[in-house]
């Protein structure tokens, strides 16, 4: 090798270790902003919740705020794609759902790619959704519902969080594991439909426990069933959908923590250990019980080993449903 590339080598070789030095001490430093948290979906639903049950403790922790941005629109893509097209510096991250991170076959036209363009953080808790009619509702049980839906197709609307959201397609498997057809109203997050659930506009919503088991708990809403495989213990005397009507069925809503592709892997190591901290506190821990969330301590590895296991099952009720939202 000659002198002249000796001394392109070492000069290539020193800004290789300048960069990964200055990339090491940025994230010795981090965070040294503020953090920008996005929630894809309207306030007032278990996506928001969970957000600021981080940003609320999670600031103190890193002597930096970080800022809840709901971003709602096309069933959570639109603040999902803002993510994935963010600088993966740890200063942008997401709160997704089953939508986002394994439903989004439904859209065919997406302007990013979910499993290619965001990194798992953690998985941020496992939920089950309430089928939960008016105070008023002429259905007193599931088998009501199920009766009417059968007898008049297309009659019974149903609310969601947004086309291709974890209740959205949490109700499809409803209808297709109990052979009825309900009318779909899609809303911009769980806390606009909740609205006009309690209201009467829209005739049940099977919706995400951490935001439905408020209203169901003051009356306004009358919980019908649960959809986990068992019984909730929050509601001892709601049966499951199984229970009530459907054979075999189970669905659950689950929430993650992600950042864009690229974000270095000791950055997102210390974000998932740090998630961990803050979920596991007793403060914490006792709020996500009182919102229906089991949270267990999990890996970035896990978290997407998690998404490709739901991701399979989720595109078998889109297939079925023949779903296409663009």
């Amino acid at each position: 090798m000659t002198p002249t590339h000796l001394r392109r080598r070492h000069v290539l070789l020193g800004g290789l270790a300048l960069a990964a030095g200055s990339s090491a001490l940025a994230q010795q430093d981090y965070p040294s902003r503020s953090i920008r948290l996005v929630v894809p979906f309207a306030p007032g639903g278990a996506a928001d919740i969970l957000g600021r049950i981080l940003s609320d403790r999670m600031a103190p922790m890193y002597g930096q705020p970080l800022v809840v941005d709901n971003k709602p629109g096309a069933s959570g893509h639109l603040g999902a794609q803002l993510v994935a097209k963010a600088q993966g510096d740890g200063y942008t991250l997401l709160v997704g759902t089953i939508g986002i991170h394994a439903a989004y076959a439904s859209y065919r036209k997406l302007g990013y790619d979910p499993a290619a363009e965001l990194q798992p953080i953690a998985l941020l808790g496992e939920s089950p959704n309430i089928v939960l009619v008016p105070a008023a509702s002429p259905y007193k049980t599931l088998a009501d519902l199920i009766a009417d839906a059968k007898a008049n197709p297309g009659k019974i609307t149903y609310a969601t969080a947004g086309a291709g959201s974890s209740v959205h397609m949490v109700t499809l498997l409803f209808e297709r594991m109990a052979g009825v057809r309900m009318t779909h109203v899609p809303y911009k997050g769980s806390g606009p439909a909740l609205v006009d659930v309690i209201s009467g506009q829209v005739n049940v919503m099977f919706d995400n426990m951490s935001s439905g088991l408020p209203h169901a708990r003051g009356g306004k809403l009358r919980p019908l069933a649960v959809t986990s495989a068992a019984r909730d213990k929050r509601l001892p005397d709601v049966p499951t959908v199984a229970e009530a009507g459907v054979p075999g069925y189970s669905g659950t809503s689950w929430f993650t923590l992600a950042a864009p592709r690229g974000t270095p892997t000791p950055l997102v190591q210390r974000l998932n250990q740090d998630v961990q901290k803050v979920l596991t506190s007793a403060d914490a821990a006792a709020q996500l019980d009182k919102l229906g969330i089991t949270f267990t301590p999990n890996t970035p590895q896990q978290a997407a080993e998690f998404f490709q296991t739901e991701t399979a099952k989720w595109n078998r009720v889109i297939e079925a449903a023949q779903l296409q939202l663009d």
